[in-house]
């Protein structure tokens, strides 16, 4: 493959493709959550205490929409450093996401012990 033209002062395209690519994954990932939380809120059993799916619901959207959002404030960070040719700024948004979706799962691994034993 040729190397990208490039012009005086621009940044390589590719850059800015491969970001924008990026926010398309953390966009996808936003709305995977949310659609996980519609569906909890519409199918899933009470998990064990009247409120378990609707609060399970509710984290998922949450987590979701901060997602969507967080992936929106990186790729628009990103593209400043892009544009000015400096180093990509750091990200706290994977780790922050690993650790909502994790607390998600250890509340719904509760909730399903408490269904199962109150058997």
């Amino acid at each position: 493959m040729p190397p990208a033209p490039e012009l005086p002062g621009h940044p390589d395209y590719r850059f800015t493709l491969a970001n924008e690519r990026t926010l398309l994954a953390w966009l996808r990932t936003g709305l995977a959550l949310v659609a996980g939380g519609v569906g909890v809120a519409q199918f899933a059993p009470d998990l064990g205490v009247r409120w378990g799916s609707a609060a399970v619901a509710v984290a998922l959207v949450l987590t979701g929409v901060g997602t969507s959002l967080g992936g929106y404030r990186r790729w628009r960070r990103n593209e400043q450093a892009i544009g000015q040719d400096e180093p990509l700024p750091a990200s706290r948004l994977a780790p922050t996401v690993v650790a909502a979706v994790g607390a998600v799962l250890v509340v719904v691994a509760v909730l399903v012990g408490v269904q199962v034993l109150s058997r």
